[in-house]
């Protein structure tokens, strides 16, 4: 009930606002600031209760469960009152019990004074005022299983169930219904596709199985009869749905018109037959070839002869089996035609996102300057050697000012993305795009980062010394942490896969976020790497950073966290036992700061941008030797330049993340100035090879992230201009 409440509060403000009803909405949240029913959420209200108690405030949780008593409780039948009696006697034994336990005697003395008028004549009280009295009840018999765990979970658990049914139980208004009601049509909506998708299925494999059976001339499936009235994607629904029984034909959907004509899928060719074959063996054979030859006839592919000129036998029984009406055969004659000239020509929708996105191909090495986008073409279509194929890119425009971080979950369901200004919004792009929360804040943000175990919390750095665990489902502040203030700038966060602890990067207040390298310090800025435990909140340690405490701009745990690498601002990159807590090894990596840093898939090597432009791979059972080097242009390591009108420039250093990996490691995803650019990780000197450029971008681009979670891969390139974009890619496999 308490969500219920919650989503229909949400479309009460949403209705206000529309309405433009604004001081209603003021009241609305003054008093839902005020709510004591806490939107009926049971763990709320038990979370006030202990309250109370562990504040050892007697008269507010007296007034608190009268609150309730009269709110709630005295709408119950006579028979439930027993029950009620009960926990309130229960809840202030555990009162009690908590002020013993804390060794605060003058609060114990406290309740018996203030309840006794109240107490004295029940009996389950009678033996209770001699506790204060007593050297240690926790060992009495009478007291000592109040004092015990046990007791205490059980009351709780027996009050949470308690409100749970009597919330449960209440008559609801029907705006609440509204919300039970749209749950249920969705769910019915839910249930009759999957019988309405069970059901075509059976269907198709009843007629798949009749056709099989019966020995009859050769007809075309009914899905190829009225393909003028399927689209494609329609048609890629059916294929896909036919059962494994007709798998034997190759099937024609939408992905195949976009791959090369040496990556389709072979005709099956036809077995000859043999005498021992039954006649319902001989049709299924006839049907399979003549299946064969309609799929190589679809795809542009002429039946070759025999050496002899002449056709084989199960081919001229295919022939002449196949003999429907003239008017029919026309009509599809025609009808294939259409399709063959259709197919042959590249989709003008394709040819303009090939266009816009100015692709590279494999064969074009890495250099500054954009490869031709033309080269490697074969008549308009795609380059066999393509190993990944653009299907569509989205936009994310709700940022109204530079990127500098943006990050996937691990889930690969939502994304938060924080700008300059400090906005961070938090959205989802599956199946629609979709903002879920904004976070503003009095004091600038500098990195976020999401949590692992639940991935619905977000870790924000702030540039005051703190930082703070949002919970994006509630929208609300969990926790706020204060690190240090000697180092408030918080430059880089990152979880532990186990989701126990965190490591925070703090810096001094000597370095600048968004300058011109040519006015920054030569004295790399001070700085500390903590670590902190997610449960109880608070710092376990700081690393040894040797030789000196310097700022650490960039950090990433291993796939089970027992390795942490970080990359600082003296160009050094230290890598850490997460189960020692000490420095393994550290090496000088770049001519001034590492800006960005990972593990590779299999976790042998390192790679590292920085401010020097090079991308390097190290090998870190070899301490600081260079398995690969590659000089990348300055669009893709920046400082990132964004000029305008009047000689406006604007300068921002990296922040975020610059390269990502795809799921197997084999491709890298890149910045540049018009949209993300992805390389092939290869053994040569030249440690990078172009594959893809995404494109779609008129700013440049400061920072990705690539998520393969979902089927297709889900390319994240952010800009100067505040714009995202959402590049769908599928891989080709080989």
């Amino acid at each position: 009930m308490g969500s219920a409440v919650e989503r229909t509060d949400e479309h009460v403000r949403e209705y206000l606002i529309y309405r433009g009803f604004t001081n209603t909405l003021k009241h609305l949240d003054s008093e839902m600031k005020a709510d004591k029913e806490k939107g009926f959420r049971v763990d709320k209200i038990i979370d006030q209760l202990l309250q109370f108690i562990q504040s050892f405030d007697l008269t507010g949780l007296k007034d608190y469960w009268l609150y309730l008593d009269r709110r709630l409780f005295c709408r119950l039948e006579d028979v439930y009152r027993s029950t009620v009696n009960k926990l309130r006697a229960s809840l202030y034994r555990y009162y009690v019990v908590n002020t013993i336990q804390k060794a605060n005697l003058e609060k114990t003395q406290e309740f018996f004074q203030k309840q006794a008028l109240e107490l004295q004549g029940q009996a389950e009280w009678r033996d209770w005022f001699i506790l204060p009295f007593i050297p240690a009840p926790e060992h009495n018999p009478a007291f000592a299983p109040y004092f015990s765990r046990q007791w205490s979970e059980t009351f709780l658990v027996s009050l949470h169930n308690f409100l749970s049914v009597l919330f449960q139980s209440m008559p609801q208004p029907v705006l609440l219904s509204f919300d039970a009601e749209v749950q249920k049509t969705t769910s019915v909506m839910e249930e009759n596709e999957q019988l309405r998708q069970l059901l075509f299925a059976l269907q198709t494999e009843s007629r798949e199985q009749k056709d099989t059976d019966e020995v009859v001339h050769l007809k075309l499936p009914a899905y190829v009869q009225n393909m003028d009235r399927l689209g494609d994607t329609e048609l890629d629904l059916v294929t896909r749905q036919r059962p494994v029984s007709a798998a034997s034909t190759p099937s024609r959907n939408f992905f195949s018109t976009l791959l090369p004509q040496g990556r389709r899928t072979p005709a099956v060719k036809a077995k000859p037959l043999t005498s021992a074959s039954s006649p319902s063996q001989a049709a299924v054979g006839r049907k399979e070839q003549a299946s064969s030859q309609s799929s190589k006839s679809k795809d542009g592919l002429q039946v070759k002869a025999t050496s002899g000129g002449e056709m084989s036998n199960s081919q001229q029984s295919t022939q002449q089996t196949n003999q429907p009406s003239h008017s029919r055969h026309k009509r599809i004659q025609a009808h294939e035609k259409d399709r063959k000239e259709l197919f042959s020509k590249p989709s003008p929708l394709l040819q303009d996102k090939n266009r816009e996105a100015g692709e590279l191909e494999p064969s074009n090495e890495i250099s500054g300057e954009a490869p031709d986008s033309s080269s490697g073409r074969s008549g308009g279509g795609l380059s066999a050697e393509q190993p990944f194929i653009k299907l569509s890119q989205e936009e994310y425009g709700e940022h109204h000012s530079s990127i500098m971080h943006c990050r996937v979950d691990c889930s690969g369901r939502r994304v938060a993305s924080l700008d300059v200004d400090g906005v961070i919004k938090v959205w989802s792009f599956n199946p629609i795009m979709q903002t879920n929360a904004t976070i503003m804040s009095k004091s600038p943000l500098l990195s976020l980062e999401w949590a692992t175990k639940p991935d619905r919390l977000l870790l924000l750095g702030s540039g005051v010394g703190t930082v703070r665990l949002y919970d994006t489902d509630a929208k609300k502040n969990l926790y706020e942490m204060s690190i240090d203030e000697s180092h408030p700038r918080i430059l880089s966060l990152a979880c532990s896969p186990s989701g126990s602890s965190f490591v925070c990067s703090a810096a001094a207040l000597n370095g600048i976020g968004l300058v011109e390298p040519a006015v920054r310090l030569a004295i790399p800025v001070s700085g500390q790497l903590l670590l902190w435990d997610t449960k109880t909140v608070k710092q376990q340690l700081q690393f040894a950073l040797e030789p000196e405490p310097v700022a650490i701009n960039c950090t990433a745990f291993n796939h089970n966290g027992n390795l942490l690498v970080t990359g600082a601002a003296d160009g050094v990159i230290r890598l850490f036992d997460m189960q020692q807590y000490e420095s393994a090894m550290s090496w000088k990596a770049h001519d001034g700061e590492v800006h960005s840093v990972e593990f590779s898939c299999d976790e042998n090597t390192v790679f590292s941008i920085g401010e020097d432009g090079k991308f390097v791979q190290w090998n870190i059972h070899r301490c600081g030797v260079k398995q690969a080097e590659q000089i990348l242009p300055q669009d893709a390591t920046g400082p990132f330049v964004l000029s305008g009108y009047s000689g406006y420039k604007q300068v921002q250093v990296p922040r975020g993340r610059l390269f990502a990996f795809d799921s197997e490691g084999q491709h890298v995803l890149t910045c540049s100035n018009s949209g993300g650019l992805i390389y092939k990780l290869t053994n040569s000197e030249a440690a990078l090879k172009s594959t893809l450029s995404l494109g779609g971008h008129k700013a440049p681009v400061v920072t990705v992230d690539w998520c393969s979670a979902l089927d297709c891969g889900t390319c994240l390139t952010a800009s100067m201009d505040g714009k995202i974009k959402l590049s769908t890619i599928l891989a080709q496999k080989s």
